[in-house]
């Protein structure tokens, strides 16, 4: 059995290669080569700009593959959606398409657009999205630097951000969201009802996703009286952390997966409580 699986060539593959790696499978991309190299004989890679992969994947060239939610829905392509993976080009975080307009337009919300131009790369996801809102536009297809459109080619635009640097820099302001979009792993309905491509494809992501759960992580390892073994479970957010005797004296070791976020209050909570060789270490995978 080989999985053929469809990795995202643009904005996305440097992040999924990366993820893929840390996950335990080993993609190498050769300049100009569209079919990266993999330690694991039962997968096939190609490369595939995400804006394509979903239409790829329903027709069955791909078992499988990963690209955003929202280029599924641009595609309307019937696809097995089967896990999201929350990760993108800058960030961890989901990214959006939103509707802008010039900074000082009288624009306020899409209503005030009924009968205007919208610039986007996303024509049938703005179509969709106008439908919705009961406003009739005419969208125009955007070969790319969509920002600079406005006002002289386009009333408003539809364009994709992550941090929203972009649109500020060309003096836009965001009047509306029109999607939130994530990366989602997906296969072809058929490919998805073999038993054992599915269950590759569910060790894949069961892999991938250890990988992204594990980013806001990190693993605290401490000593402490043990009299205040009570008082620092009730500090630290785990729910069962794993807690051993050492070999003299009254005191504990304590080991807590935590958020990275949480240690420049916690440490200092822990110290109050005589806590002390405190560590942290980093977490690659977290396995529920």
């Amino acid at each position: 059995m080989v999985l053929k699986l469809g990795i995202p060539k643009g904005s996305l593959q440097e992040s999924t290669i990366k993820i893929f790696k840390e996950a335990g499978y080993d993609i190498k991309v050769r300049e100009r080569n569209y079919y990266p190299s993999v330690d694991d004989p039962q997968l096939e890679c190609m490369l595939i700009r995400a804006q394509e992969m979903a239409r790829y994947v329903e027709g069955g060239q791909l078992d499988c593959g990963l690209t955003g939610l929202d280029w599924i829905k641009e595609n309307r392509a019937d696809v097995v959606e089967v896990c999201e993976l929350t990760y993108a080009k800058q960030s961890f975080k989901p990214i959006k398409w939103v509707l802008a307009v010039k900074e000082n337009s009288p624009y306020k919300s899409v209503k005030d657009l009924e009968g205007k131009t919208i610039a986007t790369e996303v024509v049938n996801l703005t179509t969709d999205y106008l439908t919705s809102h009961g406003v009739k536009a005419n969208v125009e297809f955007s070969w790319g630097t969509t920002e600079v459109k406005v006002p002289d080619l386009a009333d408003a635009i539809v364009e994709i951000t992550e941090t929203g640097s972009s649109l500020r820099a060309n003096d836009l302001k965001i009047i509306d969201t029109v999607l939130d979009t994530t990366t989602r792993f997906i296969a072809n309905k058929k490919a998805y009802e073999d038993p054992k491509k599915r269950a590759k494809i569910d060790r894949i992501i069961m892999m991938l996703q250890s990988v992204i759960d594990a980013v806001p992580k990190v693993c605290l390892m401490l000593n402490a009286p043990e009299v205040e073994l009570e008082a620092i479970l009730e500090i630290l957010p785990n729910d069962n952390p794993t807690v051993s005797h050492l070999a003299k004296g009254d005191w504990v070791d304590v080991m807590a997966v935590v958020d990275k976020g949480n240690l420049r209050d916690l440490i200092p909570k822990l110290k109050e409580h005589g806590a002390k060789s405190i560590v942290e270490m980093p977490v690659s995978k977290i396995i529920e």
